[in-house]
């Protein structure tokens, strides 16, 4: 690997992808954060996540238990009831995604400036 610039080669990133994936779209974010201010129940977690199918929800959920990052818990009531909540290895995850959304929310109108002045350019580009 040629690193001109003077930095150090990465570590191997096999992987590395994937696990980004996983954590990076957008319901994972949503419900990390939801859940990193406590346990939750499915109905509550579609409540508190805009727009999210129930079928979404299930997958990302199943998906986010598979990784480690959340637990599912069994309450033994009647009917049962199903709380989700954060792992230790979720937790871990909650603080950079809670930088990376006020990263976000801070810089959305620049983007959205950015986006519009670039349409723009192409726009006039193709006059």
């Amino acid at each position: 690997m040629d690193m001109t610039d003077g930095a150090s080669p990465l570590p191997d990133c096999t992987g590395v992808g994937e696990v980004l994936s996983r954590v990076g779209d957008k319901w994972s974010i949503q419900i990390v954060v939801v859940l990193h201010r406590h346990a939750e129940r499915f109905n509550s977690l579609k409540r508190n996540v805009p727009g999210i199918s129930q079928q979404m929800l299930a997958f990302t959920l199943k998906a986010l238990e598979r990784d480690g990052l959340i637990e599912r818990l069994v309450k033994p009531t009647t009917p049962p009831q199903v709380e989700y909540h954060l792992t230790p290895l979720g937790r871990s995850l909650a603080e950079p995604v809670r930088l990376l959304a006020e990263w976000a929310i801070g810089n959305r109108t620049s983007i959205g400036a950015n986006r519009i002045a670039f349409d723009d350019r192409v726009a006039a580009s193709i006059r």
